[in-house]
């Protein structure tokens, strides 16, 4: 979306920074998941679908896990110094205190998917920052999609927690599964509509084409259909919806990669010919 935006940032720019982003990401989230792990060891033991992980089943010990950690740690932010621009790094460390609070959110409160869409999107703004020349950043553009990126989370998120809910009553922990109980297609329905209204509300801000609408379109139509054939009582069912839903993602990213090639690039070329 930057790159649509702003026409001085080069295509081979642009491709330098995903592959920066695409491994930085499953690194932030490997790290977020062993934070996970690790506080969550004593819990994961009595859900049946986590009692196989490695810390409950004693697969390694809590101090191999503490020094995984800490060597994820060491390296995570040697890299984060060594390629995000100074822009970004500041803008990533806004949510790093969301790593340690977001795993203990499921003893206290039914609410765990706003704090983890909280840091998992704050990319959106990482990145816009660390692409502009400037280090600025489309706060009318990216606020958006960062607020619908939030409810995109918080609508997989609460399905995907169907899963454990007999579970999360026997043992007193809190999800928004149990919050939402038989609401939860219905609330999920809204924030699906509400993450792609603000998808389509910033594309229209940032002067996107027919390409990424279409993009946008199928992939609401693919969660919207997800959604209403999940049986929130049936675990298998749960679990496939969350599965499918990087598909979503997917198609959303490449109706934006066309519609950028295409605006920067065919029009300019068809205009001059």
């Amino acid at each position: 979306m930057a790159y649509k935006a702003d026409s001085e940032i080069s295509a081979a720019s642009a491709i330098r920074r995903a592959v920066v982003y695409i491994p930085l990401c499953f690194g932030i989230k490997s790290l977020i998941m062993t934070i996970d792990d690790l506080l969550d060891h004593d819990i994961d033991g009595l859900v049946e679908r986590t009692k196989e992980r490695p810390l409950p089943r004693k697969a390694i010990s809590l101090d191999r896990a503490w020094l995984f950690f800490g060597c994820q740690v060491v390296v995570g932010v040697y890299l984060a110094k060594m390629v995000l621009s100074h822009q970004a790094l500041y803008v990533s460390m806004t949510v790093w205190p969301l790593y340690i609070i977001y795993p203990t959110c499921k003893r206290w409160m039914n609410f765990a998917p706003i704090p983890l869409g909280l840091m998992f999107n704050v990319g959106i703004f990482m990145s816009w920052s660390d692409i502009s020349a400037d280090g600025s950043v489309s706060w009318k553009v990216s606020g958006p999609i960062y607020l619908g990126l939030c409810l995109w989370t918080w609508t997989y998120e609460t399905v995907y927690q169907h899963q454990d809910k007999l579970d999360d009553v026997r043992i007193g922990i809190h999800s928004p599964a149990l919050l939402c109980g038989q609401y939860t297609i219905p609330i999920c329905l809204g924030t699906a509509v509400g993450f792609w209204a603000l998808l389509a509300y910033g594309g229209i801000l940032n002067g996107h084409g027919p390409f990424f609408f279409a993009g946008l379109a199928a992939a609401g139509f693919i969660l919207l259909k997800g959604l209403l054939e999940t049986d929130i009582d049936n675990p298998s069912q749960c679990k496939s919806f969350f599965l499918t839903t990087p598909l979503v993602g997917q198609i959303i990213l490449a109706g934006l990669l066309v519609d950028a090639i295409f605006s920067r690039h065919l029009v300019g070329h068809w205009v001059t010919v």
